[in-house]
Parts: structure tokens; sequence; C-alpha cells
């Protein structure tokens, strides 16, 4: 099937899909302003103090990954038309430290897509995010479960 507009509807997912995204490059600067606001722990904040750590060195915090990794995704502009919001994530794991100097990318499978019982416009689909770095090493997987339109009636 063929998609000029890149949105997806509930009824154009199957289980399988996969979609990779384009990169985004954490600097140093980026980690720290993050941590600043949000995850002020000293391996995210201090290099000198990182060092010493058990990462030994700067990491990015698991939510600013989180965050990029999800940002990457919407803004592939996969579920702009579709999306009704989300009632959670699942399976959160943190796999391996992000760098500063890091290039993030994600890659989106779709698991399962299921018309709702109830509401005839809308389902359920779950997707499996991962946060893949330059190297090709998954360092984030969580699953995603998206409340989405259904295609609309031509």
């Amino acid at each position: 099937m063929s998609f000029p507009d890149p949105t997806r509807y509930l009824d154009d997912l199957t289980p399988g899909d996969r979609l990779l995204t384009g990169g985004v490059t954490l600097t140093e600067a980026e980690i720290i302003d993050f941590a600043l606001r949000y995850d002020p722990q000293s391996f995210h904040l201090d290099s000198q103090k990182a060092a010493q750590s058990l990462y030994g060195g700067l990491i990015a915090s698991g939510f600013q990954s989180l965050a990029l990794c999800f940002r990457l995704f919407i803004q592939s502009g996969w579920l702009a038309g579709s999306s009704m919001g989300s009632p959670g994530i699942d399976e959160l794991r943190w796999l391996a430290p992000v760098r500063p100097g890091d290039t993030l990318y994600s890659e989106i499978e779709v698991l399962e897509a299921r018309p709702s019982a109830t509401k005839p416009d809308r389902g359920i689909a779950r997707l499996r995010y991962r946060a893949i770095n330059q190297h090709g090493e998954a360092v984030l997987s969580f699953v995603v479960i998206h409340l989405l339109r259904r295609r609309p009636a031509e």
C-alpha cells in the first residue's frame, strides 16, 4: 500500500511493520542541562564524579534517552493524524549507557493493532521502541500502548 501522507491509522498497521528514524547526537552540555532540570544525579552532572562512578564517565539520564527516542518517532509523522494519546508504557528497560557524542536512532516495531470492541472509530496499537546508538547497539527498549484513530471512510 502506498502512503502519500506519512500518517498511519490503526488499520494500516500490521504486526512486524518497522520504522527506523533519523538520528540525534547528544552533547555534554545537553546531558548536563537535562540532568540539572530533571535528574540531578552526579553521573549525569559532573564529569569528574562520573569518572569515579561505575559508568566511568558522564552518561545521559535514561529519561532523556526515552524522551529523545519518543521525539524521533513522533517527528516521523507516522501517527500525526491518528494519535489520540496513550494509556501507558510497558517493559521499560535501560540497556546501556548513553554518552556525550552518541547518536541515537529510534527503531519502532508494530507488535499488535486491534480495533476497539466498543468504539468503532479507534483501537489500540502496541509498538516496541528501541533506541539504537551509532554502533548499532540497543541502549533502551520500551512498549507504548497507543490509542489510534481508524482510517476514515473515503
